[in-house]
């Protein structure tokens, strides 16, 4: 074999070799441009997920406020006043009735909340808050008593302050005051606070 018929069947492996590192050198290219382009990870609990756990916080404290002051009362007019939890306290006047064939009670109440202090922590992070709420809210409807009824409740309020914190790790929050609207029908709270949508499953 001459020294040119060596370099002449050496000629293909180069060549292949070249081949092979200007392919590895496109990968790298392609990979470091997608990389580039990756979003920014989203917020754990923006300002909507953070509206749900307020109202969220609103709702559980109102709950425990009736079962301390209505809950097993007898039905007619009501006029009761607690503290709450973690302090502040609750006043609670207006109407209750019930029916026990149709396993619901029909309340229109008025609660005056006054710093009213109240916790949650679970394993789900939209379900854990530290909140204080002020204000007088109105909650009108039906409050199922067995599964034959269904809840059916209306809130308002012309002036509600939020103070303390929400979700998992906790992130400070702060609103009001300022008006509120909800409905609650069955599990589902929604409506507007502070002139935000906000909405939970409660």
């Amino acid at each position: 074999m001459t020294a040119m018929q060596a370099t002449t069947r050496r000629a293909p492996a180069t060549r292949a070799g070249r081949a092979i590192t200007l392919a590895t050198a496109c990968m790298m290219v392609l990979v470091a441009c997608g990389s580039s382009g990756t979003a920014p990870a989203a917020a754990p609990c923006d300002v909507t997920c953070k509206d749900g756990v307020a109202v969220r916080a609103l709702r559980e404290t109102m709950k425990l406020v009736f079962n301390l002051t209505v809950q097993g009362k007898p039905v007619g007019p009501q006029d009761a006043t607690t503290p709450c939890p973690l302090g502040g306290s609750a006043h609670v006047t207006g109407e209750a009735s019930s029916n026990a064939l149709q396993g619901a009670s029909f309340v229109k109440l008025t609660y005056s909340l006054d710093h009213c202090s109240y916790l949650q922590k679970t394993d789900t992070p939209k379900e854990t808050y530290a909140m204080a709420v002020s204000g007088t809210v109105t909650q009108e409807g039906t409050l199922a008593v067995q599964p034959s009824a269904t809840t059916a409740l209306l809130f308002a309020s012309d002036g509600v302050t939020f103070e303390g914190t929400v979700y998992d790790p906790p992130i400070a929050y702060s609103d009001g005051p300022c008006r509120l609207s909800l409905a609650q029908n069955g599990n589902r709270l929604s409506g507007t606070v502070c002139g935000k949508t906000a909405a939970t499953d409660l």
